[in-house]
């Protein structure tokens, strides 16, 4: 990690200090992504069977995973995950329960009602990718919410191995949410599949789940396409953000950063404090701790585009925070609930010396996948109203028009549209005189 004191730096250079390592789609990336959806949409299944020989090694003669393969993933799958998944399960189940929007009904004016209800997104296409290792706890964090949010169908792509079977774990966390249809099915061809539909695979109305950059140019190029499907939110590589008091335990704080960094060498990890000798301990635990890692190569990389800086106060830690807008961000102070309200952008929060991360990526809860890449100044994490659209409705009664019409008509006249002011002035002239009469 780079070591920097902030109140050295002009605002060139304290501007460089935030830049997140490149994440440029290479010209290659596009045209290959662009193939692929062209492939799909022309020739569906027989393309998907291509593509799947040509990156995943495996020639699959049917994509939807069977009842026979979820028996035989629960049989291979330990009892004690099993039993850690059902765990994190009822408390993903649990917190976004508690936060499902409520419908409400508002009498604007005597006769007057307008309300808002809610209505599931009919068909949602999940992606949980298998790269470097298999992620059931994705599977977790895009299933249920859908479940609880009464998506009709729950479309699952993820990889198959090179045996041609969908990772167990996975199988296993996709069943605890009833009614989710799996198909092995990975890359961009999966984000296609589920963009346009095949023989095999409906399409999706809205695409979810974190993948590599062809899944995320994927699913760019999609959502822009005419009746495109809509997406989650950007992705982008892991990331998360440390502020540390003098307090704070330096073990601690450089294993959260460790943590992140082992995500992927695109992945990148800040630590922000005003005490130099935490900042120069927490460093120091950071090389002890690397070299114990089995993904000590992958955490290195990520840790060369990576900062520890110096701030004068814990006020200018929160300014640059902010700025930065981190996936991730954890206050390892002393009285870290006072902090929060100074938050205004983060995709999750983790309070005091003993929350952890990682507890947010397994079985705190909250969900996991968030906006990355500073969209979290205008993005949120993924919750029920995720696969969820909101309705307005509203109902005019003859009072209701005569208290409104005039508003609406004298506005319609203002903007120039006869027809909508006529639409309300005929209503006006009959309620008024059936109410005379």
């Amino acid at each position: 990690m780079n070591r920097i004191d902030w109140s050295s730096l002009d605002d060139a250079a304290k501007a460089q200090v935030l830049q997140r390592p490149v994440q440029g789609v290479s010209e290659r990336v596009r045209d290959a992504v662009s193939e692929i959806r062209a492939e799909v949409s022309e020739n569906g299944d027989a393309a998907l069977r291509a593509l799947t020989a040509q990156f995943d090694g495996v020639d699959l003669d049917s994509f939807e995973v069977g009842e026979a393969e979820f028996a035989a993933a629960e049989a291979a799958v330990p009892a004690s995950l099993r039993d850690a998944m059902r765990e994190a399960a009822g408390r993903i189940e649990a917190f976004h329960r508690a936060g499902m929007a409520a419908p409400y009904a508002v009498d604007t004016a005597p006769g007057l009602r307008c309300e808002r209800i809610q209505r599931p997104i009919m068909r949602v296409g999940l992606y949980v990718p298998a790269g470097s290792a298999p992620l059931p706890s994705t599977a977790l964090m895009l299933t249920m919410p859908a479940g609880l949010a009464g998506c009709r169908d729950i479309i699952l792509c993820t990889p198959p191995r090179a045996d041609g079977q969908a990772d167990p774990a996975v199988l296993v966390a996709a069943r605890m949410t009833p009614g989710v249809r799996v198909f092995k099915l990975g890359g961009a061809q999966a984000i296609a599949a589920m963009a346009i539909g095949t023989e095999s695979l409906p399409r999706c109305d809205k695409l979810f789940g974190p993948g590599n950059g062809y899944v995320d140019e994927a699913k760019r190029q999609v959502t822009q396409e005419l009746g495109g499907p809509a997406i989650d939110m950007p992705a982008g590589p892991s990331e998360v953000l440390v502020i540390a008091d003098a307090g704070a335990d330096p073990t601690f704080v450089a294993a959260d950063l460790l943590s992140q960094a082992e995500h992927g060498p695109d992945s990148q990890v800040l630590l922000l404090t005003d005490s130099l000798q935490l900042l120069d301990a927490v460093l120091l635990q950071v090389q002890v701790q690397l070299a114990q890692l089995p993904r000590a190569d992958i955490a290195r990389v990520a840790l060369g585009e990576s900062r520890a800086v110096l701030v004068d106060t814990l006020e200018t830690a929160f300014e640059i925070s902010n700025s930065y807008a981190p996936e991730h961000l954890i206050l390892a102070l002393r009285e870290p609930q006072t902090w929060v309200e100074r938050v205004t952008s983060a995709g999750t929060i983790f309070l005091g010396d003993w929350t952890p991360e990682a507890l947010g990526d397994y079985c705190s809860g909250s969900n996991h996948v968030l906006p990355t890449g500073g969209a979290a100044r205008a993005w949120s994490g993924l919750s029920v109203a995720s696969f969820q659209k909101a309705i307005t409705v509203q109902t005019a009664s003859r009072e209701g028009i005569v208290n409104t019409g005039p508003c609406a008509a004298t506005l319609a006249h203002a903007e120039g549209l006869q027809a909508h002011a006529r639409a309300v002035e005929l209503r006006l002239e009959r309620a008024r005189l059936e109410i005379a009469a």
